[in-house]
């Protein structure tokens, strides 16, 4: 059965590259991706799959009835791009001004799309049902897929597995991992209100440069010398804009960053520690401010069980895929994290990476880009795990039917 499938959807190939050029040249940004939806929807109601649309939003979920009772498995694929501006030369580059697809997401959803056309076409094949999820905007929190749950994209499913494509690792390759794989990242703004005056009478002022200079100094000595240096933290200042002339002492200062934890307490005890640090240095300069910690998407966290059947797939169906485990998790966010949170699965990356054609960017690059064939990689794990599941509820209809 795996075999045919794999011959299908290696003879879809050609298929899977025209949809992500095709998303590609006409990306479209998180929460604004109506076009794409739409495609999405058509092409899946085309292949005879059941079909709902503006899910939690954008969101679109199809579902494969398989012939025989099993478990039902969720597939995520995210579709949203990025506000970044094209810069690779290449018959595909994005026609939108300003916005590309920099992270993979068109080549994430023209695998599911191959992935769900094999499926359906072989649904009398089938043990358990496979929900697709198509996913808007995984690039700006809170994220689509928190909303698409709400409304409810997950009833029914017990394990749920998803996979991203990655310039940073050599195609033929996966990288995975048991626990977490991605951090909780979280955003702040700050805005810091002084006095303004003339630069050669200081004395007169309230400077927020001066005030905002200092919290951003004492902002980084947090991670160093209030947190415990066996749990991972980042916290990075990203902006600061004050000012418009150099004899002018600015009356305000904005400063906005991101913080990148794995763990909970850790994570609330940078945010106490950045309100006093705040409160404090504006006190002593006698300036006001405005404060906003705003929780972004929590760690991505694979379980156990399902992460060991991602590798015994792979290995099995796959051998000649180099298999990478994670030994230190990425500060990355991802809001697969809220699938976890709500059933049992794995997160993973497949190698994209090939020098000779240039896919050597890192995601959210100008000229991000990556080696086509890693979809037809991941398309095959994808089905590799479906397979996975049939022949384990078979199994288990064999043990119950020797014990009668």
């Amino acid at each position: 059965m795996l075999e045919k499938w794999y011959e299908e959807v290696e003879g879809m190939y050609d298929q899977m590259v025209e949809w992500r050029r095709y998303l590609h040249e006409n990306p479209e940004l998180s929460f604004q991706e109506f076009e794409t939806s739409a495609m999405i929807a058509d092409l899946l109601e085309s292949f005879g799959i059941e079909v709902r649309r503006n899910v939690g939003g954008n969101g679109v979920v199809g579902k494969i009835y398989g012939q025989k009772p099993g478990k039902t498995i969720a597939l995520r694929a995210d579709f949203d791009a990025l506000p970044i501006q094209d810069e690779k030369d290449v018959a595909f580059k994005s026609k939108i001004p300003g916005v590309m697809h920099a992270c993979g997401h068109d080549g994430h959803t023209a695998t599911l799309l191959a992935v769900a056309k094999v499926l359906q076409e072989n649904r009398s094949e089938l043990v358990g049902d496979i929900v697709l999820l198509h996913q808007h905007a995984e690039e700006l929190p809170p994220g689509g897929a928190i909303s698409m749950i709400e409304d409810g994209c997950l009833d029914g499913v017990d394990v749920v597995y998803g996979a991203h494509l990655a310039s940073g690792t050599e195609l033929g390759s996966v990288l995975y991992g048991i626990g977490p794989v991605s951090a909780a990242s979280d955003m702040f703004d700050l805005k810091i209100q002084g006095k303004g005056g003339h630069g050669a009478s200081p004395h007169q002022t309230i400077d927020a440069i001066a005030v905002g200079a200092q919290i951003a100094n004492q902002l980084k000595h947090i991670v160093s010398r209030r947190i415990d240096p066996q749990k991972p933290a980042v916290l990075s200042i990203g902006s600061f804009h004050a000012g418009k002339a150099g004899n002018v002492i600015a009356d305000t200062a904005e400063l906005s960053g991101t913080i990148r934890t794995f763990d909970e307490d850790v994570r609330s005890l940078i945010e106490e520690e950045m309100e006093q640090l705040i409160s404090g240095v504006c006190k002593a300069f006698q300036a006001t401010y405005t404060f906003t910690y705003t929780k972004g998407y929590p760690p991505t966290v694979n379980t156990e069980e399902e992460t060991l059947i991602l590798e015994s797939c792979i290995k099995q169906n796959l051998p000649e895929t180099k298999l990478v485990t994670i030994g230190k998790p990425g500060m990355g966010g991802e809001d697969f994290a809220y699938y976890l949170q709500h059933r049992p699965g794995s997160f993973f990356s497949v190698g994209a990476r090939n020098e000779e054609i240039g896919a050597i960017y890192p995601h959210h690059h100008p000229k991000f880009t990556f080696d086509e064939r890693a979809m037809l990689d991941t398309a095959k794990i994808f089905l590799s795990i479906v397979d996975y599941y049939a022949k384990l509820e078979e199994k288990e209809v064999l043990v119950e039917s020797s014990t009668i």
